[in-house]
């Protein structure tokens, strides 16, 4: 359902864009988020994109610096990062939701998430 990609080994300050591919059934039909786990810390949502009301949701401690975006052509959601820090490393995920339920899963691990991708590795050096 869901195929992340775009990960790497950056430097803290420097950018990434994750993109995250569904079908087009999934695209329509299913709110997308971006959740990440670092090394002994809890599953976190990162950014989402309500689907229904167009809403965009962020973490506090990625806000101006992260940005998803929803790619209509390409049926991907992206989750541009920019001014990467080395606590931003962790895997990170895209997952799926109906329609209208992301926003309280996304202020969490989103444990009420329906599909998940399979991660992809962040890295950020000092």
């Amino acid at each position: 359902h869901l195929q992340a990609s775009g990960g790497g080994l950056v430097q803290a300050g420097n950018s990434l864009e994750l993109s995250c591919a569904v079908s087009r059934f999934t695209f329509e039909n299913y709110d997308i988020g971006w959740f990440r786990q670092a090394p002994e810390k809890m599953r976190e949502g990162v950014a989402c994109l309500s689907r229904s009301d167009g809403d965009t949701i962020y973490a506090d401690s990625v806000k101006g610096r992260f940005t998803i975006s929803g790619d209509n052509a390409s049926n991907t959601v992206n989750l541009r990062m920019t001014s990467l820090k080395p606590e931003d490393t962790a895997i990170y995920y895209c997952a799926a939701i109906a329609w209208g339920a992301i926003a309280k899963q996304c202020k969490g691990p989103g444990y009420g998430m329906h599909y998940w991708g399979k991660g992809t590795q962040v890295t950020v050096s000092s």
